[in-house]
């Protein structure tokens, strides 16, 4: 069997979702946009070659199935696939990278103005709102399954949920914050200067660290 293609995190995140059941092409989308999706974002263009990496590997099986008379491609994991999920899953994940364009455009904001800003620090907060209605949509989902398709992955799904709560919120807050803040700032922002106790005041913030340590 050839090596095929390199395995990344998107790869295995398709592999975990076939792991929990077989999936078409279709179906992975939209199930990873509702789950893997949401801290791992990739063009679902993307996620359309990931299950046939898994095919070269032997990690899963492709059949031709149909749906009324559109043809589709279904994927079920196999025992390897399931071995290479579980060495995967041994390997302890990084932590997040933070990719926030808002936050790069308030780095140079003394170069625009300041309504343009308090723009990008509003957008961050509609973007928290929005996302997290979908979090809450999901949350509901998974409290009222009665057929136990999701009953039974509660217990890892509440991991992700109470992270994603937890960040919408911090980036709410940080955006209720944020404005009041700027709010305060002159026209000219380049001419804009704070006493070194406000930064020291975060810095005090950031030693949360070294206090548990």
């Amino acid at each position: 069997m050839s090596r095929g293609p390199r395995l990344t995190t998107t790869t295995y995140g398709v592999l975990g979702l076939l792991a929990v059941r077989p999936h078409s092409t279709y179906e992975l989308a939209k199930a990873m946009d509702r789950s893997v999706g949401r801290v791992w974002p990739r063009a679902q263009s993307k996620l359309f070659e990931e299950p046939k990496k898994l095919v070269e590997h032997g990690y899963a099986t492709a059949r031709e199935d149909a749906v009324g008379r559109r043809p589709r491609t279904v994927y079920t994991i196999t025992r390897s696939g399931r071995r290479a999920l579980a060495a995967w899953l041994a390997e302890p994940g990084d932590g997040p990278a933070l990719e926030f364009e808002g936050l790069v455009k308030l780095i140079f904001a003394d170069h625009g103005t300041r309504a343009d800003a308090l723009a990008s620090i509003a957008r961050a907060r509609a973007w928290a709102v929005e996302r997290n209605a979908g979090n809450i949509e999901a949350g509901e989902r998974f409290l009222d399954a009665s057929d136990g398709r999701y009953a039974e992955r509660r217990a890892t799904t509440l991991l992700l949920g109470a992270f994603l709560t937890d960040f919408y919120a911090l980036v709410a807050d940080w955006a209720d914050w944020a404005s009041a803040e700027v709010a305060d700032w002159p026209e000219n922002i380049a001419s804009h200067r704070i006493s070194p106790d406000r930064t020291r005041e975060i810095l005090d913030r950031a030693r949360w660290s070294e206090a548990v340590e």
